[in-house]
């Protein structure tokens, strides 16, 4: 998020996401307990499917990169392990749209 390291923005995006789609537009609605479902499974699910072999759900975590290091920053996206996080993307936006598909 923002260069800092912290959380994956294909998560955040995701989550941001679920929030459109089961989040209220006023504040007087109901709010959907469908969020906290799907928001949880989509969590855990990118956890243990996407990045389990990271120890963390953080950009720094996953990426390798400490982001306030602009030698670091500009060397990742000349490498390869920038396809990692194409890849990350990827697979987060699909799990996303399986689970808006599924909505019981």
């Amino acid at each position: 998020m923002g260069a800092s390291g912290d959380a994956c923005g294909a998560l955040v995006g995701a989550l941001a996401v679920m929030g459109l789609r089961f989040g209220r537009s006023r504040e007087e609605e109901k709010e959907d307990p469908r969020i906290w479902r799907y928001s949880r499974e989509l969590v855990k699910r990118f956890r243990e499917e996407i990045v389990q072999s990271y120890s963390g759900i953080h950009c720094r975590e996953i990426s390798g990169v400490d982001w306030t290091n602009r030698d670091q920053a500009v060397n990742y996206y000349k490498g390869e392990k920038v396809k990692e996080c194409a890849r990350i993307v990827g697979d987060t936006a699909k799990l996303t749209g399986e689970l808006l598909e599924r909505q019981t």
